[in-house]
């Protein structure tokens, strides 16, 4: 017959054993010689408990196991793992094939089920794929751009404005492009033909622009400065002198290229007093013309 031992169980038949068996005055071999029968019928039931816990684990996977028997026989789909997927198939017999050598399983899959969800390597080597082929097509697109023609009018400025136009690529760089400005100024400016692009200032929207710094950076960015937009190199007169202090336009005003020594000694004076390094991080919410 099938019985279970339960630890409390145990626990109440030694406490019965060991106070039946030790009552009265007894020797102390006595005592030890039944408190180690005592202890061996302890090791007994807990292996005989330890038997029914295993016998019982088994009969609930023998169980399950036939309950997977029968999703498999009434042509349940699961999606499963692989190891489960292994057990199911295990259990269909050996016999249980199509006519052309699939298994039941495989046969019984219905194609109409969404499985864009579950894991495709070969999904994701597309869309890698894909990705790539986006990327390419995006370089080759900016580099087109960069060597599109552009109109830079700006101003050289030592206190008064000199305007001139040059033509430049949009993938050049400020410093090129204050070589190329010193070139054309050369000619007409005696105190700038021995000097370097390196002590050239390019200021824009009352912004120094850094060197390093492209124009084609500054159209795609659509960046900002304190008193217009850095992104548009055509002309409007000068913001402080013609402008509508209550709207913000879109107007770009000419740049200037001062020489860096002339900036440090008027740095304390409008409008180089207003003028600060290009910090990609600092946003110009609103276009200021003074402050």
């Amino acid at each position: 017959a099938e019985f279970v031992v339960k630890r409390h169980d145990v626990v109440l038949v030694l406490d019965r054993l060991c106070s039946s068996q030790t009552v009265g005055l007894q020797t102390k071999e006595e005592f030890r010689r039944k408190r180690e029968e005592l202890e061996r019928k302890e090791a007994l039931l807990a292996e005989l408990k330890e038997k029914e816990e295993r016998d019982g684990q088994a009969q609930k996977r023998l169980e399950a196991k036939k309950r997977r028997a029968e999703k498999v026989k009434k042509n349940v789909l699961s999606f499963g793992d692989d190891d489960e997927e292994e057990e199911e198939e295990s259990f269909v017999p050996k016999k249980a094939k199509t006519t052309n050598g699939d298994s039941v399983l495989k046969k019984m899959k219905n194609p109409n089920v969404d499985t864009s969800f579950l894991p495709d390597e070969g999904r994701k080597d597309e869309e890698l794929k894909q990705r790539e082929q986006l990327m390419k097509e995006w370089h080759n697109e900016q580099e087109q751009k960069k060597k599109q023609s552009l109109e830079v009018t700006y101003s050289f400025w030592d206190g008064s404005g000199h305007r001139r136009m040059i033509h430049v690529s949009r993938g050049m760089s400020i410093g090129q492009f204050l070589q190329k400005a010193r070139d054309q100024l050369a000619p007409d400016f005696r105190e700038i033909r021995n000097v370097g692009p390196e002590n050239l200032m390019y200021i824009k929207e009352d912004l120094i622009l850094p060197h390093e710094y492209t124009f084609h950076w500054f159209i795609e960015h659509k960046a900002r400065g304190k008193s217009g937009p850095l992104f548009k190199f055509d002309v409007s007169d000068d913001i402080r002198m013609n402008f509508d202090a209550t709207k913000e336009t879109t107007d770009s005003h000419p740049g200037k290229i001062v020489e860096r020594h002339w900036y440090e000694r008027n740095k304390h004076i409008f409008p180089a007093s207003r003028w600060e390094v290009y910090d990609p991080e600092k946003k110009w919410d609103k276009y200021t013309i003074k402050g």
